[in-house]
This record gives structure tokens, sequence and C-alpha cells, in this order.
């Protein structure tokens, strides 16, 4: 399909940044029917988050069955899960393993990182510049560069004085990290925290935590799995996978029934218990209004609350560790593995950075209002510039010299979350303004991929080189997703959902909350109305 031109620039039908799920997924089926692509990833082995994220207890909240791919029955028979909730390595193993099975390797170029991308609107082409200076062009250019991969420091004085070892979890060393005799001070209590705390707890002879926001956990309940589960789920894996796409959030759902206030307070308990002994993230789906009614979120965050006052032993301890000032689901639920008991250690200290924050780092210590923790080791579990940042780190550049950053400066604009209209021929995989980090990632980077693909597929049959969004189709998604949202629990919660964790990036709901049955219906109507909100060329 490619024209190659007499030029020292090598030129492809597609370029790929990223090779997580969605780069190799992205490569195997352009390469399938016939394109020229090259992956560039910037880590030297395929796996993208999971590649990076190799802190201790590092794990998936979506259990491992559905957390993969759905494209090759083939692959579905020959790999076999060993644990409810795959942990780093096993799916690092996984990809590496559907990338030896595919012969996806020899179209990735490793440890290349894209500086920037230029539409050049005479050639219909895209220009990307590596960090080293490489140059390449592309008709395509597909952003796989996942929601969760732009690592964010604290802004904290001193942070870059401390003397000893700084680890993030978000960029964690390959080799194992030994903090036995260690005195550890860990920045932060979301997800990563909540996995790695009871690791490193178990290691260093201290490990003292600051925390500033309460975090709402359920407990993952993790085991080996049976053979005989796995070989059920096996023999009936298309028919699991169709109930996962035409789901609200990408996994098998509870069956949900009622609101929580039309329930006495003896049925919600029970319901509650239930689910709670279920384990896993299907808890959102008690009750049917547990997101969208204050009143019946309480009654679910007190429940919660309670487990952990029940578990701490310290009651002050318990109180601080107990979220309060948000609905619980509206920041990303966290599904652990005894993180409450460990706070029940001699050796674990929690501060409370809302009563005693912290004043600055210095080469051996964290200096916080009311104390001074000297430490030998800093850990920062301070999270991503959440579904945007690993966009705007690039300098991307569309049609009349518009800049992606600058029009993203109110906040994120992309039609179906997939394409921003100014930017031809750009496909964002899992981008903002689609389902994402709300629903099973794997399961809807299938469905955008394969959207993508069809389309350009359509295009091949038409004779056609570009896609561009409309300004209008977009504007109109944009404006529905806001209204989704509004309609929700989830814009009171400062989360980073909304942004709120990267000082001056703009509050905006990122995600598409509809749900992953309803989304995949918008994109199957867009391409059966010709694409509907699309321009041709």
């Amino acid at each position: 399909m490619s024209d190659q031109r007499a030029t020292d620039v090598p030129t492809y039908d597609a370029a790929v940044v990223g090779a997580g799920f969605a780069g190799l997924y992205m490569l195997y089926r352009l390469r399938g029917l016939g394109y020229r692509v090259r992956v560039f990833e910037a880590g030297d082995g395929v796996g993208g988050t999971w590649y990076w994220n190799r802190y201790p207890g590092a794990r998936c909240d979506v259990e491992s069955v559905d957390y993969s791919y759905s494209f090759s029955p083939e692959l579905e028979q020959e790999w076999t899960w060993s644990e409810r909730y795959a942990a780093q390595p096993e799916i690092l193993e996984y990809l590496n393993f559907v990338a030896d099975r595919f012969d996806l390797r020899r179209d990735i170029q490793f440890e290349t990182r894209i500086a920037s991308a230029t539409f050049d609107e005479g050639l219909h082409r895209w220009a990307l510049v590596t960090t080293a200076g490489e140059s390449v062009t592309a008709t395509f250019c597909v952003m796989a560069t996942g929601c969760l991969s732009a690592t964010k420091l604290p802004e904290i004085e001193g942070v870059e004085s401390f003397a000893g070892p700084t680890y993030h979890t978000g960029r964690w060393p390959h080799e194992p990290v030994d903090f036995s005799g260690q005195r550890v001070g860990m920045i932060g209590t979301g997800s990563s925290a909540i996995q790695s705390i009871p690791h490193i707890a178990s290691q260093a002879e201290r490990l003292v935590v600051f925390q500033r926001t309460a975090n709402f956990a359920v407990p993952a309940w993790n085991r080996p799995l049976d053979p005989d589960y796995i070989a059920a789920v096996k023999a009936d894996y298309p028919a699991r996978r169709e109930l996962c796409r035409q789901s609200q959030a990408g996994f098998p759902p509870s069956p949900v029934e009622g609101n929580a206030l039309e329930a006495t307070e003896e049925e919600r308990e029970k319901r509650f218990q239930e689910h709670w002994d279920d384990g896993g993230l299907r808890f959102l789906g008690s009750f049917a209004d547990i997101l969208i009614d204050q009143a019946a979120n309480d009654t679910v965050s007190e429940f919660i609350r309670q487990k952990i006052r029940a578990t701490v032993k310290d009651p002050v301890t318990a109180e601080i560790l107990s979220p309060k000032g948000y609905p619980c689901g509206t920041k990303r639920l966290c599904v652990d593995i005894g993180y409450f008991e460990t706070y029940n250690r001699d050796n674990v200290t929690l501060v409370d950075l809302r009563a005693n924050p912290i004043e600055r780092i210095t080469p051996t210590s964290i200096v916080t209002a009311d104390e001074t923790y000297e430490i030998d080791t800093l850990v920062l579990a301070t999270g991503f510039d959440a579904m945007t940042g690993a966009l705007t780190q690039i300098d991307i550049t569309g049609v009349a010299g518009q800049k992606l950053k600058e029009k993203w400066r109110n906040g994120p604009r992309a039609y179906l979350g997939l394409v921003a209209a100014g930017f031809p021929n750009m496909f964002l995989i899992t981008g903002p303004g689609s389902p994402s980090v709300l629903s099973n990632m794997v399961v809807s980077i299938e469905q955008h991929v394969d959207w993508v693909v069809d389309c350009l597929e359509k295009m091949r049959e038409n004779g056609q080189t570009e896609a561009a969004a409309d300004l209008a189709a977009e504007d109109g998604w944009v404006e529905m997703v806001a209204q989704l949202a509004d309609f929700t629990l989830f814009p009171k919660a400062n989360s980073w959902y909304v942004g709120a964790n990267v000082e001056g990036k703009p509050r905006v709901f990122m995600p598409y909350i509809g749900g992953v049955q309803t989304y995949r219906q918008h994109c199957d109507l867009v391409a059966l109305g010709g694409y509907e909100g699309f321009s041709f060329s």
C-alpha cells in the first residue's frame, strides 16, 4: 500500500507508538492485512504498563481469564493463567508469549522514544522524529501510548535532593529491590501503594506511609485457579468474551437487582457482604444506584469504612485510613491483598498529610509540619498524568500547525475518543472520551483496534488515504461524554479521572462513562452510517 520514496527516510503505511496490549494487537491486525507497519517502543521489551510497573505486588484488578486477548482461539487454549488475578511477571510473560507466538518483534523498534509527530499536509502523511533524531514517515499514525504511562513526581520541595535510592512505582527497576534493614518512606496510597505496601512492610525495618487521601479498597481474595475452572472457561470462551463485550465494564457482571435505597438495611448488608466475599471490582455492582445517588453511595461507603475499622486495631489509624469526602468508586476502587492488615504491624507508621503535611525532603529525611522522619529509601507511589500525559509529552502537530497540547489546553477533545479534529490519520487507542480506564482495558483495546482497522480497510477499498474527524462531531461527542459524567457522582471526586492530581491540568472528566456495550453500539452505528462525523479524501 505504501509508496516508498527515493529517500533515506523510511516510509510505512502505519507507525504505531507503544508495544503494550494495544500496539501488539494493532501490529498483528495491520500486518495480517498487508500493511507495512513499524512499532516504536521506549522500553527494551514488549508489555507497555506491565513492562514498566514492576513494583512488588503489582497485579491486575481484572480477573486474568478476562484480561487477555480474544482474537485467537488458539492462543486462548494454549495459554493457561495460574491465579485469579495475575501478577505483573505473569502478564509480562503472557505478552512476550504473544509477541513470539505471532512473530511480532521483527516489526518493533525498541528503546526508541518518539519526540514529535507532524502531519505533512502536502504529502498527507505523518512525519515522526525520535529523541535520537531518527525520522520516519507513515500514512497513518496510531497512538498506543497507554492511559497510565506518563509518571508523575510529587511537587515537594527537595524531592530531587534525596541522597538514598528513590523508586517510582511506575518506573520500577527490572531487578528485585531488597528493603531488608531499610527505613523506607512511601508517599502515596493509591492502587500501586496499596498493592506494594504489604510486600515492602514485610521486608523493611521500618515503613512510614505518607497519605494525603484515604482510598476505598475491596479484597481480591486471590487464589490459584482450579484446573476444572480453567477447563470450563476455555470450553466456553466465545460466550464469555461476548458477555464481556456486551457488559458495562468489560468483564462478566454479577446480576444487579434493585437500588440500595429501596432495600432494607438488612438486605443491603447482606448484598454488600456477598459481593465483599466474592471480592474484586464487581463490588460496585451491588446495587444499580451506587454511582448515581449520593445517599445510596453513603451506604456502601460506610460498609467499607466499618470493614476497615474492624481490621485495623488502632482506632486512630483506622480512622485515618477510612475514606471520607468523596463517593466510593469515584476515585479508582482498589483491589487489595492484606493492605489494611499491614497497619497492624509494629514496623509500619501512617502519617496523615492533611493534618501533618510534608514541608520538604532533605537528603536523608522527610520533614513534616510536626516531625522529621529519617529514611534510607524513598518510594514514590504518586501516580500518572493519566490519559493525556503520554500524548501531550510528544510534540504533536496537526493541520495548519495546530498543536495537540494547545488544542487540549482546556481539556482533551476527540471524536469517539479515537480521532482529534485537525489531526487526520491519527488514531488514539483508548483515548480520552472512550471507556478506557473504566473498563477491562483489553476488551476496549480490541474493540478500538478492530474499529480502526475496519475503517482503514474501507478507505483502501474506496481509494482514500486521509480520514479526518469533523469538528462538529467532535464537539457533540465531548458534550455527550460530559453530560453522562454529570449524571453520576464521578465529578464529585478530585481524582485522576478529572486530572486533579496534576497541577494546572484542566478539570475535565476524561473517560466515557456509558459503558463498553453502549460505546460499542455508538461506534458501530457511526461505521454503518458511512462513518458519520468523518471526512475522507
